[in-house]
């Protein structure tokens, strides 16, 4: 009897538990091999929000792993040692789900690193910032996610409608922006039938509009007020941005936007509310929602001959640089976008510069692509190089101590933006450095 008893039970048993063990190992055993590739090429540092993982609390039942939306596509969370641990840091944007998914309170999400801070304006939970009155929501608080942007832009909205008087002789809001933030907060003032105004010194979409032509954009389900749930999770920007269109039309609210108007100053009008000067005008309002890009300023090189005509700052379309010499500069997915998607194009010549000794903020896709092009001597690339100086047909890099003379006929500054800190200040924000702290 006891014999049949181990047949029937124990063996299947002890089967299932072998092969769980051994699927758990395998799963381990590559987990540290995508740190170790990924620590050795320097790509540890996480560009943007992510999580830390406290290994006290962290009792390794992989829901994170699982709940990550970039996975199977991007290795980003995996257990090592049994525990959940951040593998592929660059991979991670700050989705959150595996916060959300932890049934021990392991996971807190940051901004920055030890070695490398964030700056990020002071804000409440109810996305206040330190001058009553002024909210901030998307990229500028840190929040570049666009389902993330859209998600905050609603929030803040529902803060302000539930926190500041309605004046009859101002607008209760004037929003700034109009990418993800913006785009979703004027919804919701819409849905709470308030006065509103949203000025975007640009187009629709605001950091979307700036992204090249059919880049494709990541996004997950999200809330949308007066639209509901939207569902996209692949679509390009050209998408994208003709489902924003249509719904601006739908809703009403394209009368209360007001696009390419740039806004100058924010001052306190002595009465609770602010007056909002741009070029064009001024308005008055009982809030201001910030829903402004990082890269509302682009970092500048700050060499000779960067003030010449040919030096740009973002790619719109490849196709316009084709059968030209064109120099790349920055390290970022932006960058190596531009560059991958000028040499597919068939540019008489490509370099990419970067400052550093590997692409550590580039996706892996980015970086496959670039390396393709590289292989293919579509591309070169000159890492741990400096531009010194740009002149009308040439750029002089410098390179691993010597300089390097290349002929050129167009420059793109692909080398991130300025947290908009002057803006802020005069605005009376208080900002603060974060070094991996949320």
């Amino acid at each position: 009897m006891d014999n049949w008893f181990l047949l029937v039970y124990a063996v299947p048993l002890l089967a299932i538990w072998v092969w769980y063990v051994g699927r758990r190992q395998r799963k381990e055993q590559r987990a540290a091999a995508v740190l170790e590739r990924v620590t050795s090429a320097g790509l540890a540092e996480p560009a943007s929000l992510h999580p830390v993982i406290d290994p006290y609390k962290c009792i390794g039942c992989g829901s994170c792993v699982k709940a990550c939306p970039e996975q199977p596509e991007h290795e980003v969370l995996g257990l090592i040692g049994t525990k959940a641990t951040l593998i592929n840091a660059s991979d991670c944007i700050g989705h959150g789900a595996c916060r959300a998914a932890c049934p021990a309170d392991a996971i807190t999400l940051v901004f920055g690193t030890e070695r490398r801070g964030v700056e990020i304006p002071l804000l409440s939970p109810t996305f206040e910032s330190s001058v009553p009155g002024i909210f901030v929501a998307g990229e500028l608080g840190g929040m570049g996610l666009i389902r993330n942007a859209l998600s905050q832009g609603r929030q803040a909205m529902d803060a302000i409608h539930k926190l500041r008087p309605r004046t009859p002789d101002r607008l209760d809001v004037l929003i700034v922006g109009a990418g993800p933030a913006g785009f979703s907060a004027s919804l919701s003032a819409k849905s709470h039938d308030m006065s509103f105004i949203t000025i975007e010194q640009e187009s629709l979409g605001g950091c979307v509009f700036q992204y090249p032509r059919a880049k494709l954009v990541m996004t997950a389900p999200a809330d949308i007020p007066l639209v509901g749930k939207v569902r996209f999770k692949q679509t390009s920007k050209e998408e994208l941005l003709e489902f924003w269109t249509d719904v601006e039309q739908k809703t009403g609210i394209r009368a209360n936007m007001r696009y390419h108007e740039r806004v100058e100053k924010i001052d306190a009008d002595g009465s609770g509310g602010f007056i909002v000067r741009t070029a064009k005008g001024e308005y008055r309002a009982s809030s201001v929602l910030l829903a402004i890009g990082r890269r509302g300023t682009p970092r500048k090189l700050e060499v000779p001959g960067e003030e010449l005509p040919k030096v740009v700052y973002r790619l719109i379309d490849p196709e316009q640089y084709r059968s030209q010499r064109v120099l790349v500069v920055g390290g970022g997915d932006s960058a190596l976008e531009a560059a991958a998607s000028i040499a597919e194009c068939g540019a008489a010549g490509v370099t990419l510069s970067y400052r550093g000794d590997a692409f550590g903020r580039a996706k892996p896709r980015n970086r496959e692509r670039i390396a393709a092009a590289e292989q293919s001597g579509k591309l070169r690339v000159l890492l741990k190089s400096n531009v010194r100086r740009i002149e009308p047909e040439r750029v002089v890099i410098n390179h691993e101590g010597g300089d390097v003379e290349l002929s050129n006929d167009v420059v793109i500054v692909s080398a991130g933006g300025i947290l908009p800190s002057d803006f802020l200040k005069t605005t009376g924000v208080d900002v603060e450095t974060k070094y991996g702290t949320a």
